[in-house]
């Protein structure tokens, strides 16, 4: 026990995306843009949500949760990517790539069950559209961004149970560009194989569970769209079109890293770019480009801005 205290990795080395120097000035600056784009059109759709009053509605409080979630699925290990393509060696303290682990399951797992919210609002506007304003009050809402908190954080804390006490004294390069968990166990000094199926066992079911609750309330919607013919259900149709593309962009790497086990970790680098990058970089533009309000209050608040610029020039002496 005292040689494998002795010998304990105190830090990992992250192997990046890729090995070639020549593309580390390329990829900077490629993902330097698309980091500022994740957290100028999700702070824009926070900001113009909280600005327009006509946008204070259940459907929009939790657009603006999943915009915040969204930069936090950005933020917990893009910027030190970023900052990994100007360095040869990326390093990573054991401590901090245990917090990797941490928030990446406790907001990748907040934001399957707000999608599954999300999905329950619309369930309820459009099934039971006169009872809609009765069934989501203020305390429903509010308890539908905090349960998948609450479950983020409880799917985190069991996964980071497997790995926390797990012995690192040998290897320590992950192949990838943050501390993955199915890649980090795979460099103890045991065997991790009954880890490793407990790991997906519990991601597995959640991403699972999560995505069955979807499927079936969107397929109840669109049954009970597919029966009316009138201009507000062409309405739910273009929104459920909206969300049903946000699901499948974001459950579907997930589900192919972490249900099925026996992928190659190649592929699960440029999945865990896509959930991490993409995802929440085409999430606004979903929302945005294919919702008039949103377009409408963003154009009023543009206008507001330009307003009070115009007037601050016109006091200046």
């Amino acid at each position: 026990m005292n040689e494998t205290n002795q010998s304990r990795v105190t830090e990992f080395v992250l192997l990046g995306l890729s090995n070639s120097q020549e593309l580390q000035p390329f990829l900077f600056v490629i993902f330097s843009l698309l980091y500022l784009a994740i957290l100028l059109g999700n702070f824009l759709i926070i900001l113009t949500v909280t600005s327009d009053s006509r946008l204070h509605t259940p459907m929009y409080f939790l657009l603006a949760n999943l915009s915040f979630i969204d930069i936090c699925v950005a933020s917990f290990a893009t910027p030190k990517m970023i900052a990994d393509f100007l360095v040869e060696r990326k390093t990573i303290s054991f401590e901090a790539c245990l917090a990797q682990i941490f928030f990446v399951h406790l907001f990748t797992g907040g934001e399957m069950m707000l999608l599954v919210s999300m999905a329950y609002d619309r369930y309820v506007a459009i099934c039971k559209p006169l009872h809609y304003l009765t069934i989501m009050n203020w305390h429903v809402c509010v308890t539908l961004v905090l349960v998948p908190w609450c479950v983020g954080f409880i799917h985190t804390t069991s996964q980071l149970a497997f790995t926390v006490n797990l012995p690192f004294c040998g290897p320590n390069q992950v192949d990838s560009f943050f501390c993955d968990l199915p890649l980090v166990t795979k460099l103890a000094c045991i065997d991790t194989y009954v880890v490793s199926l407990l790991i997906v066992a519990d991601s597995g079911f959640l991403s699972m569970s999560s995505f069955l609750l979807l499927v079936v309330s969107y397929t109840v919607i669109f049954v009970t769209v597919r029966n009316h013919s009138s201009a507000s259900m062409a309405k739910a149709r273009s929104t459920l079109t909206a969300h049903i593309t946000v699901v499948t962009l974001f459950f579907a790497p997930c589900n192919f890293i972490y249900v099925w086990p026996f992928s190659s970790y190649s592929i699960d680098k440029v999945l865990a770019v896509f959930y991490t990058i993409f995802t929440p970089i085409l999430n606004p533009v979903i929302y945005t480009l294919r919702n008039k309000e949103v377009k409408a209050a963003m154009s009023k608040l543009k206008s507001r801005y330009l307003k009070s610029v115009s007037e601050a020039k016109f006091l200046q002496p």
